[in-house]
Parts: structure tokens; sequence; C-alpha cells
């Protein structure tokens, strides 16, 4: 979902001539030049939104009220690069942090007062109780910080700074979808990049995933727990969630195992760094065969069902078979990190 192209958004100089001055860099003239560029790329905007069937009296009410918000260009640039040379972190430390007994206490007391809402959604959708909890856990603490940026501010500023300027402006375009399709602006807050709500769905997701729970007639992500639980069970469902199945579990892996005999000869187009850590697919059947065996007595899946070993901290640590719908997980959020938390903080909340 990357963007290309690149503008300067505090630009006021034009070629000195006969001697003229250019202002200097925070001058009057600079900051209107630049309040005159960021008007004139969202007035430019105005086709796209006609043909996304945003009404002219929704972008009236929402265009003038906009400015550049340079805080969160700079945080979109202060992002880490990825060093291919650098060795990987350490699971554990992550896992202490995402998995915590606070946050384990939290879910439990969340899946007890959900229990009757999480039972029908996941009857409807396939996807478990404890998974739909976990998600919310590990993006909002249950709803504890859900962002404070303005996103129509946040994601125009982002779009007109063109670091990354197709995906900005499509989630800017679908954050205003969401005014005229009646979601109250103020409620469109979130963290700097755009995500929203208890789930942090981005506006796009919003409009693709977003479902009224409680039968009031509107998805409410920010306040309605049975909305946030029925939209994220739906994401889920929308990437492929197979019902039945677990997202893996942890195995022993015999010593002195050789894993050049399961190692992933496929180059995935998404995500590569993420997926190159897997093994290749083996059935559970071949994975029996070569000595893993699960940590739990809650046995194996089906013998044809199909997995992955992954090892997050190398050989001899921990190590889990993970199936599809480990895979569902990282098409929420591509981290192996991220992925298994998630994973591991459902078990433990629905035990």
């Amino acid at each position: 979902m990357m963007g290309s192209g690149w503008i300067r958004w505090g630009l006021a100089a034009v070629a000195a001539v006969g001697g003229a001055c250019l202002p200097l860099a925070g001058s009057p003239a600079v900051a209107q030049a630049s309040d005159a560029g960021f008007a004139a790329f969202l007035d430019g905007l105005r086709p796209r939104a006609a043909a996304m069937g945003i009404r002219a009296s929704t972008l009236d009410a929402v265009l003038p009220t906009l400015s550049f918000n340079p805080r969160v260009v700079d945080l979109d640039r202060a992002q880490p690069g990825n060093d291919s040379n650098a060795p990987p972190p350490k699971f554990a430390p992550y896992y202490r942090a995402h998995v915590d007994a606070a946050r384990i206490a939290r879910g439990r007391a969340t899946y007890q007062a959900q229990r009757a809402r999480l039972a029908r959604i996941e009857a409807e959708t396939g996807v478990p109780e404890s998974i739909m909890v976990s998600i919310w856990g590990n993006e909002t603490n249950y709803g504890a910080y859900t962002g404070s940026f303005d996103l129509l501010r946040s994601l125009s500023s982002l779009a007109y700074d063109g670091r990354r300027r197709e995906l900005f402006t499509g989630e800017f375009l679908a954050a205003l979808k969401m005014v005229d399709l009646g979601v109250p602006r103020e409620q469109l807050k979130g963290s700097w990049a755009g995500a929203t709500g208890n789930p942090q769905f981005l506006p796009s997701i919003y409009l693709r995933v977003a479902r009224d729970g409680d039968g009031d007639g509107r998805a409410d992500i920010w306040t309605s727990p049975a909305d946030t639980l029925a939209s994220i069970a739906n994401y889920f469902r929308d990437a492929g969630w197979r019902r039945g199945q677990p997202w893996g579990f942890a195995v022993t892996v015999p010593a002195g195992f050789d894993e050049s005999q399961v190692a992933n000869r496929l180059v995935s187009p998404r995500c590569p760094r993420v997926f190159a850590r897997h093994s290749g697919w083996r059935t559970m059947a071949e994975w029996r065969a070569l000595g893993i065996a699960p940590q739990t007595t809650a046995g194996w899946p089906a013998d044809r069902t199909l997995a992955t070993l992954f090892e997050p901290d190398g050989p001899g640590q921990s190590a889990y078979l993970l199936t599809g719908n480990y895979r569902v997980i990282l098409d929420y959020n591509c981290s192996n990190f991220y992925a298994l938390s998630v994973g591991l903080l459902a078990d433990a909340v629905g035990r």
C-alpha cells in the first residue's frame, strides 16, 4: 500500500530577480505559500471525492477547517528503516511486554463481560471469541488508549507531504466518506498514521469491514464493545479465517534437528522478511514424523492440516507450528511478534 511522489510543503521562494531577496523559512510569506499550497492540494481532490459519492456539502464543511500538521510528517519520516544486515530482535522481551499479567487479567474480565455477544459472533463468523478479545487488547489495551490525533488533519497532511501520497490520499478520502456517511467528525481521532477506534482500523478498512453489532444502525468502533468485536471478527472472516482451526501452538523440537530439511524455498511478495523466518509448509503428519511434538495435551489438528515451523529466538528456544490462520493475524499486522502475541494472549484469555 505504498504511495509515491514528493512535494514540498513549505516553499515560498521564487527565483531572485534583480537582487530581490528570498523570504526566510518561517516568514509570513512562507506560511502563506504553504497554506495556499495545502488548500490547493485539498481542493484538487474534489473530483476523486465526487467519484466516491462524497457530497460537495461535506467537502465544503470539512476542507476549510483543515491545516497542515508538520508533527505527523516528522513522525512518518522518523519511522525506522529495515536493515537487512541487522540480527533479528528477541521475542522474549516483546512477549513479556505484550502478554503480561495485567493484559491477561483485563482480557479475561472483558471476555467474561462480553460472553453472550462473543458467543453469537463466533457462531456467525467462526472467529474464536478469544482472538477477538486479544486483538482488542493488543491494539488499544481494550480501549484504554485509541489515539488523540485529528484523523482528517493527519491524513491530509501526510498526503500533501507526498512520501506515501497515494496511500494517505486514499485514506483521507475514505475518512471524508465516513463523515459523509454520518460518522461524527469529532469521533475521528486516532493514531498519527490514521488508525482509529478500539480495533485501530484505517478509514478504508472501516468502510470495508466495520459492522453494527448491537442493532442500533451504526458501526461504532469507538464506544460500542458489540460493534468493536463484530467488526474485528468480520475483518478476520474477510481475510480467510478457517473455522475450527487453531492459529498454532507451541512445540518441542528434538535436539539436533536439521532445519535445512524443512527450509522455506519460496519468497513472499508481501512482507518477505516476515515470511522468510518460517519453514516451508508440511502437514501435521509430516511434522510428527520429523519428531516435532506439541507442548500441550490439546492434541494436533487433523493430519492433513498444513503448518510452518517458526523459532522466533533461534534453534533451541521457543518454537511454534503455525497454521494458515496465523497468516490471517499477519494480515491484520504483518509482524511475527505481533501475530504470536495475539495468539498467545488469546490462549491465555481463553483458559
